[in-house]
């Protein structure tokens, strides 16, 4: 049994008349009585009493009336499906970022406008560092992660580098330097410094440091935080002084003040990073966005 002979079956049993339900098929009366006879002879059963001027349904042929008109409502309903699974527009997609790129105005305006774009969809947010969100990557956990990149992207991953993020001085408000509306790096050389672990943001961590380096000293670091977010609460704590993107200063926090940096500073780096070997069309009308 085939779709087309529920479709001519119902036709049919619509019209009651053999001929009507031809032309309304497009295709000829011989051939359609002889498709239904196929479907009778398949079932075992007789569908249709023929009468002189058209034919009757019988008792089975009235209850398979029911069953065939839902089998072909669920089977365009499949079709639309998989049309719409084929768009992107319906689905789920499963999307990391770390904590510092939560607050770029990039990431919450791609994540928003996709919300708008594809509402159907389910969107999966998941925060964790960029090691563990690359593992989740690789892993197939995640079908796309905002990441502060390294230098190498790393193996089974591919990486789209987004505008560069400049960075500010983070200073408790009582600090001397919070007087200044911007320093060099070299002000903050004999500075505690607040800085998360570099397993958790390793290509932030080495940006700043080197930073440091590069203005002639190596950051004292006074005091660790367990991730980049907390950075902002240690300084307003006057436990030292940090250097953060400049959209963690939306965390506007009583006790902190932002300071611009002079001469050369380091940048926070941005990614999207995507398996290497994804075909999702969801991830691909996420990376449309960013286009735009």
């Amino acid at each position: 049994m085939e779709l087309r002979h529920l479709r001519y079956f119902v036709a049919v049993a619509e019209e009651l008349n053999f001929t009507r339900a031809a032309a309304r098929l497009g295709i000829g009366q011989p051939p359609l009585s002889q498709q239904i006879r196929d479907l009778e002879s398949e079932l075992g059963i007789l569908l249709f009493h023929r009468v002189p001027h058209g034919a009757e349904l019988t008792e089975a042929g009235r209850e398979f009336l029911a069953e065939a008109r839902g089998i072909l409502s669920g089977a365009e309903r499949a079709k639309e499906v998989a049309r719409r699974a084929h768009r992107g527009e319906i689905g789920r997609l499963a999307l990391g970022f770390t904590g510092s790129a939560a607050f770029n105005p990039l990431v919450s305006a791609t994540i928003r406008n996709f919300r708008r774009s594809w509402p159907k969809v389910l969107l999966s947010l998941e925060e964790q560092n960029t090691f563990r969100l690359l593992e989740r990557l690789v892993r197939g956990d995640l079908d796309a992660a905002f990441i502060r990149p390294a230098a190498q992207d790393p193996e089974g991953v591919r990486v789209r580098r987004l505008p560069d993020e400049p960075m500010l001085v983070a200073l408790p408000a009582s600090h001397s330097l919070a007087a200044e509306t911007a320093l060099p790096l070299t002000a903050l050389a004999s500075e505690p410094f607040v800085l998360f672990p570099r397993g958790v943001g390793l290509s932030l961590y080495d940006q700043i440091v080197q930073s440091c380096r590069n203005a002639g000293f190596d950051p004292v670091i006074g005091q660790e935080a367990p991730q980049i977010s907390s950075v902002v609460n240690l300084v307003a704590a006057d436990l030292g002084v940090s250097i953060v993107p400049a959209s963690i200063a939306q965390i506007a926090l009583d006790g902190v003040v932002y300071r611009p940096i002079l001469g050369p500073a380091p940048t926070a780096s941005l990614a999207l990073a995507t398996p290497r070997d994804s075909r999702s069309t969801l991830t691909r009308n996420l990376l449309s966005l960013l286009s735009h």
